[in-house]
């Protein structure tokens, strides 16, 4: 596969990614303090399972397009706007792992005005991430080491 395209479809994903963060963040999250104790638990389960059709496909193209480059063009990591994209995205997944997943497995047991803060504090580290992510890799395109590979 050309190492045009996975930088495309990665640069694709992460602007997806980028938009759905910013909903999650500003729009649904907050929103959780507005569902009732007895809607709760449900809610959140549900939540669980419909969020994960929408950003489990670009988050796996983020993930699949990185690590074949890693492969056929290894030579990026030279590139600090890619490097830092990169490293970008290794922070989204363990703020995921870390943080976001148990706080939501904390808040389909019960609903807590703590933990739904938490949540909303703790993934403004991803809406920076993946709005970093996307500006770094649309420059990345463009700068000349990066084009001599594509």
């Amino acid at each position: 596969m050309a190492v045009s395209a996975l930088l495309d479809a990665q640069f694709l994903a992460a602007v997806v990614m980028t938009a759905i963060i910013w909903f999650v963040q500003i729009v649904h999250y907050p929103l959780l303090a507005n569902v009732g104790t007895d809607e709760f638990c449900r809610y959140t389960q549900r939540h669980q399972v419909l969020i994960t059709w929408v950003v489990g496909p670009p988050m796996l193209v983020e993930v699949a397009s990185a690590g074949m480059l890693l492969i056929y063009a290894p030579l990026l990591l030279t590139s600090p706007l890619y490097a830092t994209a990169l490293a970008l995205l290794f922070l989204i997944w363990i703020s995921t792992a870390v943080l976001q997943v148990p706080l939501h497995a904390k808040l389909c047991r019960s609903r807590d005005e703590r933990n739904i803060r938490r949540l909303v504090l703790t993934n403004w580290i991803r809406t920076i991430a993946w709005t970093g992510r996307a500006v770094l890799l649309g420059l990345v395109g463009t700068t000349p080491d990066v084009l001599a590979q594509r």
